[in-house]
């Protein structure tokens, strides 16, 4: 028995989006909070990520006049998750998502923005949106946090700009304008003076965008709480006091401590992506090692929860969130792992290719169900190859991977064999391995229809979704144009993943269940610690966020009108 030194009402391990929502709203409801993360810093994945919340019907969308309902939310899902299981927590999200926001608005620092011009990724389904179900975070100043700043998670430097500035969706165009337009050439000097007047303050831009918002709008919603966070803490494991979870053993610097909770603990430590045994016992064989998660997302929660008796939620029709990914070396050693999700994909100019050297999929479909087309031409193959083929005008318009549009010297990038140049396309073909023939004779065949912008084989282009990543000022298709000006260029992708599927099973009051269906009494699971709602499928931008939120937030609420369980609880390490 080991005596506790301190005592919570709640604790919640793992500050990233699900596991700080929980925590400023258990604050909100006037619980004593401690937040455990084992990094240096808040925001796990979420703040590396675009910060994109879904949830169907929220109060945002009436407010700037689009229309939506539970109903045709339900009607939507039932197509695109056909799946029966988990239809129960899918009720209580499309239920409690929108109340949610309203309440993250009303007493967080949370604020929340709809993406008007954000379609459903299948949106000739029925029941699908062509905008606003999406959320963002509205713009946050990071000289709010004070001295605070310095534990907010920092961008992936590849999405930023000028060492550190941050850009939204709606400055990207005006950036891809600048010199072409007045409007654009202004709004880019503003953004960049306003940047270079920051860089003189601090080691970073301080105007967050995205991801990185919501993650500092959540910890400034936990620093107003005064809701305290320990960092750099690994959980050694749950503390409980009959079949009740009680508290945690931690092991902080040198010595093991145990916190009591008198309400329950939540984990939210960010699923298992970085874990090689997870990985290898659920993911198929051909999707590797690569994660575009954080690598602190190591699968602490569900060997802390299994311990217990919790079950796993296994019905999954893919273990995971995918995207495809390209791999670099930074200039410190360290690897990097850049997530093709809107940048050049689904632009005019650029196709995918499998190791034959033959196009496999449609260029402009979700990043998931890309990926899901890549395990599929693979066959289960590991580390089979796949590559973007581009050519000159399409490198300089969009760039391709880390590499930025308007780009002059690519040498780096094609000295470290991240970024294959050529000639032409045969010399291409021989450089990474494909029968030159085969890959001329897809270009070609490709081309013969692009320059009228149709695409026959896998119809590129021809949803709302797919247009909305295209190049809306290049007609007549936004995704489809020839690829005929040397130099020619071609990138590896790599199926990857943005988060595990495979998480506890909960039920709708985010408590963590038995094998039985009975809940573990005093513990609560949220964000890709808990299994997903969707069952591995991805209806749209912001799937994982928008259960994050909303499941953090209904933990919270449960944890504050539950009874008091005695500050004495637990004190036997399971």
């Amino acid at each position: 028995m080991m005596p506790a030194h301190e005592t919570y009402d709640v604790i919640v391990v793992g500050a990233g989006a699900g596991g700080m929502t929980a925590a400023a709203v258990a604050a909100a409801e006037g619980l004593r909070v401690l937040v455990i993360e084992k990094t240096a810093f808040v925001g796990g994945t979420t703040a590396w990520s675009d910060g994109t919340v879904w949830i169907p019907a929220n109060a945002k969308m009436e407010e700037a006049g689009l229309s939506d309902s539970v109903t045709d939310a339900v009607q939507y899902l039932s197509s695109t998750v056909p799946e029966p299981a988990n239809a129960g927590l899918r009720a209580a999200f499309l239920a409690r998502g929108p109340e949610a926001v309203t309440y993250l608005e009303a007493n967080t620092q949370v604020r929340l923005q709809p993406v008007e011009a954000c379609p459903d990724y299948y949106p000739e389904r029925l029941g699908a949106t062509p905008g606003g179900r999406v959320l963002e975070p509205v713009v946050f100043d990071g000289t709010r946090l004070g001295a605070a700043f310095a534990r907010l998670r920092a961008p992936v430097p590849e999405f930023t700009l000028f060492g550190g500035m941050m850009v939204n969706r709606l400055d990207i165009p005006h950036l891809h304008r600048a010199g072409r337009s007045l409007r654009s050439t202004l709004r880019a000097a503003r953004l960049v003076s306003e940047h270079a007047w920051q860089r003189l303050r601090g080691p970073r831009g301080t105007t967050l965008q995205l991801g990185n918002a919501l993650a500092a709008r959540l910890y400034a919603s936990l620093l107003a709480r005064q809701v305290e966070i320990l960092f750099s803490a690994d959980v050694e494991g749950l503390s409980t006091q009959g079949e009740r979870v009680g508290g945690v053993i931690i092991r902080h610097g040198s010595r093991d401590r145990l916190i009591a909770a008198r309400r329950g603990v939540v984990l939210a430590t960010g699923g298992f992506s970085h874990d090689a045994t997870l990985r290898k016992r659920f993911f198929p064989p051909a999707a590797g090692f690569i994660s575009a998660t954080h690598p602190s997302a190591t699968g602490d929660g569900l060997r802390l929860a299994t311990v217990t008796g919790a079950a796993l939620n296994t019905d999954a029709t893919s273990p995971a969130y995918w995207v495809p990914a390209s791999l670099f070396r930074r200039a410190d050693g360290s690897r990097g792992v850049f997530p093709h999700t809107a940048t050049d994909r689904a632009k005019p100019g650029v196709i995918a290719v499998n190791a034959a050297g033959r196009r496999f999929a449609n260029e402009a479909l979700s990043y998931h169900e890309f990926v899901l087309a890549m395990l599929r031409d693979g066959d289960g193959e590991s580390d089979r190859p796949f590559y973007l083929i581009c050519d000159r005008p399409f490198l300089w318009s969009y760039g391709l991977g880390r590499i930025k549009p308007f780009t002059r010297n690519i040498r780096r990038y094609v000295a470290s064999g991240e970024l294959v140049e050529a000639a032409d396309i045969a010399q291409v073909a021989a450089k990474i391995g494909i029968k030159p023939s085969i890959l001329a004779a897809t270009i070609a065949n490709y081309n013969s229809d692009a320059k009228d912008g149709r695409d026959p084989e896998f119809g590129r282009g021809s949803t709302i979704s797919q247009r909305h990543l295209g190049d809306i000022s290049h007609k007549p298709n936004p995704c489809v144009a020839p690829i005929l000006y040397a130099p020619f260029f071609a990138m590896r992708i790599y199926p990857a993943d943005l988060g595990t599927a495979i998480g506890m099973k909960v039920d709708a009051q985010a408590r963590v269940l038995r094998e039985d269906g009975t809940p573990v009494a005093g513990l609560y699971a949220c964000g890709n610690d808990m299994g997903s709602i969707m069952n591995g499928n991805c209806p749209g931008p912001g799937i994982a966020l928008g259960p994050a939120l909303t499941f953090g937030y209904i933990a919270g609420r449960h944890l504050a009108e539950g009874s008091v369980a005695g500050a004495s609880a637990a004190t036997a390490l399971v």
